[in-house]
């Protein structure tokens, strides 16, 4: 199968450009992979000279002929276009319509200026078709034409280097060498006449043409010699963009990728008449041409699997390799826009390369930024692991994050190197500072935290060591109570910023700070101190009571006091409310200053019992002392009791124990009575000398004496019994009434077993029944004189007895 020239019209006859021809043209002859590497030969001239013919023998395309049996007529409307067939290389060829048509008419010569306009903007080579025997003629020459053409073109445009292929047709017996002067002289007075920009006034005609001359048999009349000479004549369309070619000097060649583009622009400009060079010209089509290559490319960046599989990596973490793979990304389709771009101008495809650079770049930022991300990420990690490690091995503070933000930094810089897009000059400074404030700020954060928690460990210490010791020298408050607390203070204290210093060392602090957090312990301890001091002094009423009370009912010897009458239970009562006066003087200010103070001369003559002349002559010094919000020479952050408060907790003491002494007072009364059971000595006396008949009389009668002794007995079992001596410790009424309370129920009981004694020796006989067994509560009942568990007598019973008098019964 043969080579197809694709023959398509370009332009009507109305001059509407047909785009989607075009387009499917320059697809089926690959227009768009030849670069630059193509040509374009048009053809003008009168109507019906042969033009198509020419270009069918010439090219081997398959432009449509006059049918000159059918008469001669327009045949070719507007601008057709076609391949030429076995020429390198690709040639693309336009037939134009003819000018002096009669269809046409005399006065639309437009569009033949247009067309040809646009042959002359669009062509490398321009074939002016003519007759032989038209030389020399001014319109059959299209001499009026080529002026205008000339004229417009040099107005709308900056002409391009185009050659001017004259070929005159039916060459007749004249020589060349006298027709082809003819010619160019022609050609050079129509530049010549021609109005021209002040830029080109003296700019010469070879500057923008190449003129060349052949001729050619009649087609008719001399066809094989036509047909040789028109072979002859293709040879010369061979390489002919090759230096030394019939367009090896051209200019301003549009890519064949924007050929399309650029003769729908040159159309348009001819049909609006548009002020328009042929540089600004090029300089669109290249601005558009690239505009579109960059976009296609950026498209195609943003489909493209690798990007897109190296995007979603990025999303899930660090991707190793990632600068060498966006680059290798980026170069491909910044090649690839370079190899189609490489025609048009270079200052607009350089400048169309940095956008679609600076494009594509702007595009994959964002995943950049992402990189740089875990980067920060991994090296702060980093930090965090190795400053755990370094403390856990003991290391210092300071000098573990200096090291460990060093290896952190060269971590993320390493990392960099490894991240860093070769088309891009990213600075990557502004995430390496946020990595270094992240790090300073965890550093920051773990020291506080390091800091707080030694802190709480020496005020743990602290408070261990002073909260109980100091709680117990005030319970046992005495005269040197605060000067150990004293002693205590400054050991404890001494000790814990010893060791808190110590332990500050290693973070390398501001003096100033270090000096703040050693002053703020040693506060914390007074404080510790005072909370405590604080603390009792609200519970100094329960004190004073306990000391008052362990002094009052305790001996020297700390031995319970028994009281018998013979204790001073006033000197006692003084010596105690002295002792917790003491206590009540140490709990009323905080005295960690080693300041001599009043309180406890203050207290004890305005509180302590006097006397009665004393007492009157202190009234007025004492209310002084006291009447008082604050103590003298204490101030008032160390007060604790104000002397207002201590004269009413004096008073509400004293109040409270009281009711001590009242009992105390009591137990010796109740003593001296119960040791007072004996007569008196004058009436022993007196008994023994009244009662001297009488006791010789039982001496003489031992029967008398045996009932003595059993009446001692007996009385001393009911004084056992009843606890008599237990229930007239109390006095003499008491005893009475307990005594008569229980004495009638004895009675009752004593009677009703009497009764159903008695009425057992009345009753008829009746046959013997078995006795039950006695059980163990009954019997012990019965040794010890008392009523049996049961309580349901049976006539014959032995255990019936209840009551203490039983026994005296049956013995009797």
């Amino acid at each position: 199968m043969g080579e197809e020239c694709f023959a398509t019209q370009l332009i009507d006859g109305d001059g509407a450009f047909n785009v989607e021809g075009l387009e499917r043209f320059i697809r089926a002859v690959h227009l768009a992979d030849c670069g630059l590497s193509y040509a374009v030969v048009s053809i003008m001239g009168p109507q019906s000279s042969g033009k198509s013919t020419l270009l069918n023998h010439l090219f081997k395309t398959n432009f449509r002929e006059m049918d000159a049996f059918k008469g001669r007529s327009q045949t070719t409307k507007g601008i057709w276009i076609a391949k030429g067939i076995g020429i390198e290389p690709c040639t693309i060829v336009m037939d134009l319509e003819g000018t002096d048509s009669r269809e046409r008419g005399e006065d639309d010569t437009t569009f033949e200026k247009q067309i040809s306009l646009f042959a002359l903007a669009i062509s490398d080579i321009v074939m002016i078709n003519m007759w032989c025997h038209d030389i020399g003629r001014e319109q059959a020459a299209n001499r009026p034409l080529l002026k205008t053409v000339f004229q417009v073109m040099m107005r709308l445009f900056s002409p391009r280097k185009t050659t001017l292929l004259f070929v005159i047709r039916d060459k007749t017996k004249t020589p060349m060498k006298y027709l082809e002067p003819v010619l160019r002289e022609d050609i050079q007075k129509i530049w010549s006449s021609i109005s021209k920009p002040e830029a080109h006034k003296e700019t010469a005609l070879s500057e923008f043409f190449n003129v060349e001359v052949t001729a050619l048999p009649s087609y008719e009349e001399k066809e094989e010699q036509f047909k040789e000479q028109v072979a002859q004549l293709r040879q010369r369309f061979f390489n002919s963009i090759a230096p030394g070619g019939l367009a090896g000097d051209r200019r301003g060649v549009i890519p064949g990728s924007a050929f399309s583009f650029s003769a729908q622009q040159i159309w348009a400009v001819i049909r609006e008449n548009k002020d328009l060079d042929l540089p600004a010209h090029k300089v669109m089509v290249a601005t558009v041409r690239c505009e579109e290559i960059a976009n296609e490319k950026l498209g195609r960046l943003a489909s493209d699997e690798n990007w897109l599989e190296l995007k979603t990596a990025v999303q899930s973490g660090r991707v190793a390799g990632f600068g060498r793979k966006l680059s290798c990304i980026l170069d491909f389709y910044l090649s690839e826009y370079d190899m189609e771009a490489a025609y048009f101008d270079e200052g607009v495809r350089t400048a169309k390369r940095e956008q679609l650079e600076s494009g594509a770049l702007n595009y994959v930022h964002s995943t950049f930024t992402a990189m740089l991300g875990h980067l920060r990420s991994k090296a702060l990690e980093k930090f965090k692991n190795d400053l755990e490690q370094s403390l856990k091995s003991g290391k210092a503070f300071a000098a573990a994050v200096r090291d460990c933000t060093r290896a952190s930094l060269l971590e993320f810089d390493r990392g960099l190197e490894d991240v860093t897009v070769e088309q891009a000059d990213w600075d990557a400074s502004k995430v390496r500072d946020k990595l270094r404030r992240d790090i300073d700020s965890y550093a920051a954060s773990v020291r506080t935290a390091k800091l707080a928690k030694l802190k709480a460990s020496s005020e743990s210490k602290l408070t261990e060591a002073l909260a109980g010791p100091v709680e117990s020298l005030l319970e046992a408050a005495g005269d040197d109570t605060w000067a150990s607390i004293r002693n205590l203070y400054r050991r404890e204290t001494e000790k814990a910023v010893s060791d808190f210093t110590s332990s500050l060392s290693g973070f390398e602090l501001e003096q100033a700070t270090h000096d703040t957090m050693i002053q703020n312990l040693e506060e914390f301890a007074r404080g510790v101190i005072e909370k405590k001091a604080r603390d009792e002094a609200g519970k100094v009423l329960i004190h004073t009571k306990d000391r008052f009370s362990t002094v009052f009912n305790h001996d020297k010897d700390s031995i319970p006091r028994v009281w018998t009458g013979k204790e001073d239970i006033r000197a006692i009562t003084k010596e105690a409310r002295s002792a917790a006066l003491k206590l009540l003087a140490v709990f009323a200010a905080i005295r960690l200053d080693d300041k001599p103070d009043k309180i406890e001369n203050a207290l004890s003559s305005s509180l302590l019992e006097q006397g009665p002349v004393s007492q009157s002559r202190s009234i007025e010094a004492s209310t002084d002392l006291l009447a008082s919000s604050t103590w003298e020479e204490i101030p008032p952050r160390n007060t604790l009791i104000t002397p207002v408060q201590c004269k009413s907790i004096w008073r509400q003491f004293k109040s409270e124990t009281e009711y001590t002494i009242t009992q105390a007072i009591s137990a010796q009364e109740a003593h001296r009575r119960s040791s007072n059971w004996l007569p008196p000595p004058w009436a022993i006396v007196a008994i023994a000398i009244l009662g001297f008949n009488e006791f010789m009389m039982l001496l003489r009668n031992p029967v008398y004496i045996l009932g003595l002794f059993l009446l001692f007995i007996v009385s001393y079992a009911v004084v056992l019994q009843f606890n008599i001596l237990e229930e007239f410790r109390h006095g003499m009424l008491s005893g009475l009434l307990a005594l008569s309370a229980r004495f009638l129920p004895t009675v009752m009981n004593i009677l009703r077993k009497l009764a159903d004694e008695g009425h057992k020796y009345y009753q008829p006989p009746q046959p013997p029944r078995p006795a039950p067994p006695i059980d163990a509560p009954s019997f012990r009942s019965r040794s010890q004189g008392q009523p049996p568990l049961s309580s349901n007598p049976a006539p014959d019973s032995h255990s019936s007895s209840s009551s203490p008098a039983s026994p005296t019964l049956n013995s009797s």
